[in-house]
């Protein structure tokens, strides 16, 4: 599949831009996995353990995956809870904004300053569902004016195969979240 055939959700995300000065270069594949601070890793490697997880417990009993399902989920509650707090940690207002709309290929979100198409930026994305942060590199697709600030479009030039997926997870549950509350909506109405 390639970058651009993921779907993007308009969802609000805090994010971290941080444009690279012009004599940074992106880095290679190889120091861009070194660079990852260890925070950003300890939450990719949670989520990949919780995907594990919920595998094991479908071989189990119906009786048994109930009552270790209920106990595993208030453990992991508690465990996300004290991870988004240290991943917020990691959270700079310098160079906080909110997106616009994401996926695992691109984001855009508005900023009172323009950045120049095709310049390299550093991004961290702080994703609430599931408990994560991602960290990565894009560049500038598309920058316009729009009511005093710019919307600026980014796409990924560096993301690790597993931060993807917790993007396009993310995107599908405030995709999920979308639907549920427009079937309320319907139901209200009727």
């Amino acid at each position: 599949m390639q970058q651009d055939e993921y779907f993007s959700v308009n969802a609000g995300l805090t994010i971290n831009v941080e444009p690279l000065p012009a004599d940074e270069m992106t880095p290679d594949e190889q120091s861009f996995s070194l660079e990852i601070p260890p925070l950003f890793r300890v939450a990719s490697e949670c989520n990949q353990l919780d995907d594990n997880l919920e595998r094991s417990l479908s071989t189990l009993g119906q009786t048994e995956q109930q009552a270790l399902t209920a106990y595993l989920t208030a453990q992991n509650n508690k465990i996300n809870l004290l991870l988004t707090f240290v991943l917020s940690q990691q959270n700079d207002p310098a160079y906080r904004f909110t997106t616009e709309s994401f996926g695992a290929s691109r984001l855009s979100y508005r900023s009172p300053v323009a950045l120049s198409q095709g310049s390299a930026v550093r991004v961290k994305l702080f994703l609430d569902n599931p408990a994560a942060a991602v960290y990565a590199y894009a560049e500038v697709a598309e920058c316009t004016e729009q009511d005093d600030q710019f919307e600026i479009t980014l796409k990924y030039t560096r993301l690790q195969e597993d931060d993807r997926d917790l993007l396009i997870r993310a995107a599908l549950h405030f995709q999920q979240k979308i639907l549920r509350q427009r079937a309320q909506q319907r139901s209200e109405n009727q």
